[in-house]
């Protein structure tokens, strides 16, 4: 069943603008020391400052307190324009709450419990575990009991007006096209739980392949699942569910480029810019959903907006947005490989092992034979080097990772899937003019190239730490690169045409050529 008939037919004329909804409110957010929920508060104290407060539920971390935690992800560079623009908003508003989202009861004392049941309105639930690899225990642990935690909290918030559960596009990857309603659970929840708490881990790594039926690994499955969780609540919270694509660096906020991670192509545009990566098995035509960070973030806060401003009915649907890039801007692999190597010409990394290269097949033969030529044997080449100088080899660590990391990706780079994201189009209609400058979201517009670049300027600058000030030398040796290149290939290629022409066979083609053109004359 679609979810969205509570859109369709209201009028938002009386309505008010986003920033006045949020005035002041006070806000839970899990999962705010991640990518997107750093992103997210900081949009929310840039753009709807007046807000009372966010309460930010932390852990305390390898004995760093939950405290000491927020210093640090204030110091991050997102919160760059907030620290210039709007000095001490982000102190004066956001609060921690020490706890766990993978713990029951959320890890709260008695005190923060009560103090979120009795002021909070609005909560977004963003945290998640994200590894393919995940055992099912952890996976299960942090996206289905943290959601149940959390909804089971919302339950007895006494001015509950909104609920926005993050899931992932990719959580029904059995189906295509995936739309955006509500499909039939894979599992009982609540089974699922009970066995991932009360099965020895070996019993369960046996058991998972099975449970997991047709998805792919314990994430797709538990975020799935954690969706039911949720949906269960519909007539008596007021949910909505958005389930974000690959999530990728920022459009324009808070800063182009803004990227925290190397999961999409990022690590593609890294590992390839600094000449490490050659091969990629993939289909080059499979069109993969991106979704700039701020676009996303943009999303959350339009749907938190819409629903938190009407009135829960017994009736109501919980809306489902898919927020992903469906028809309206789509890239394939070939093209995110191809515009990579012309972002590197102009912009390369410092210090590139070798010229930036590679390309994406679709056999597996030969894309292990490329691995094996020229990603481990030079990796163990250059490790040598390195032992021999005195330093610490690593190159076949990293070619490790990015093996290990492609195995993790092979079932989303070799299949395509059509998202639908009517709904969350439509989000962006409902708008009023006066939101439209800060809220307003749109990807059919992208500038692929333009895109690209400041997602290459951002990684260099947020991910490896690299300065614009060093692009010059880098553009110095990756000219060297480009040079070194050319003679290994000359000398490579040289080598085998003289291994060839030294062969019987050669020999007396040639032979046989010089006689008939040359003696008979």
């Amino acid at each position: 069943m679609k979810a969205m008939g509570f859109l369709e037919d209201r009028d938002f004329s009386d309505v008010p603008t986003i920033p006045e909804y949020y005035k002041g409110k006070t806000l839970f957010v899990t999962g705010g020391s991640g990518f997107m929920g750093k992103v997210l508060i900081e949009k929310l104290l840039y753009s709807c400052t007046e807000l009372d407060r966010i309460y930010l539920l932390l852990r305390n971390k390898k004995d760093v307190k939950s405290e000491d935690r927020l210093q640090s992800i204030y110091s991050s560079p997102c919160f760059d324009r907030l620290r210039k623009e709007k000095p001490g908003v982000f102190e004066s508003k956001v609060f921690v709450i020490a706890g766990d989202a993978s713990e029951v009861g959320l890890g709260l004392s008695e005190e923060d419990r009560a103090l979120l049941v009795n002021r909070v309105n609005i909560i977004f639930h963003v945290a998640a575990s994200v590894r393919f690899n995940d055992p099912l225990a952890v996976a299960a642990r942090l996206n289905l009991r943290g959601t149940k935690e959390i909804v089971d909290l919302a339950k007895d918030v006494r001015f509950l007006e909104v609920l926005i559960h993050v899931s992932t596009s990719y959580a029904n990857t059995n189906r295509d096209p995936v739309e955006e309603i509500m499909y039939p659970p894979h599992a009982d929840w609540r089974d699922t739980l009970m066995v991932c708490e009360g099965t020895d881990e070996h019993t369960l790594k046996v058991l998972t392949p099975k449970y997991l039926g047709e998805l792919p690994n314990t994430y797709t499955f538990t975020k799935q699942l954690a969706e039911h969780v949720v949906y269960e609540q519909k007539g008596k919270l007021p949910a909505v569910i958005i389930r974000p694509s690959i999530v990728i660096s920022s459009m324009k906020e808070p800063m182009p480029g803004w990227i925290e991670n190397f999961n999409g192509p990022a690590g593609i545009l890294v590992a390839s810019g600094k000449g490490i990566l050659r091969s990629l098995y993939s289909n080059p035509d499979i069109s993969a959903d991106y979704m700039p960070v701020d676009i996303a973030i943009k999303g959350f806060i339009v749907a938190g907006w819409i629903r938190g401003t009407k009135t829960l009915e017994s009736t109501d649907d919980i809306p489902v947005y898919n927020c992903c890039a469906g028809n309206l801007n789509k890239v394939t692999i070939g093209e995110v490989v191809k515009l990579g190597h012309e972002v590197v010409v102009s912009m390369p990394l410092n210090d590139a092992l070798w010229r930036a290269g590679g390309s994406v097949t679709t056999s597996k033969l030969v894309h292990y034979i490329k691995v094996l030529l020229l990603h481990l044997f030079p990796a163990l080449l250059v490790d040598l080097l390195l032992w021999i100088v005195g330093r610490q080899p690593m190159l076949v660590k990293i070619q490790r990772r990015i093996y290990i990391a492609n195995l993790a990706l092979r079932y989303y780079l070799t299949q395509q899937w059509t998202f639908s994201n009517d709904n969350f189009v439509k989000l962006r209609g409902c708008l009023k003019e006066e939101d439209e400058q800060n809220f307003y979201y749109e990807m059919e517009n992208i500038d692929k190239y333009e895109f690209f670049k400041q997602s290459c300027l951002g990684g260099r600058k947020y991910l490896l730490k690299e300065m614009d000030e060093d692009l010059p030398k880098a553009r110095a040796h990756y000219q060297r690169m480009i040079y070194l290149d050319i003679v290994v290939q000359c000398i490579f290629y040289g080598f085998i045409f003289w291994r060839l022409i030294q062969t019987s066979f050669v020999q007396d083609l040639i032979q046989s050529i010089y006689s008939i053109f040359f003696v008979s004359s």
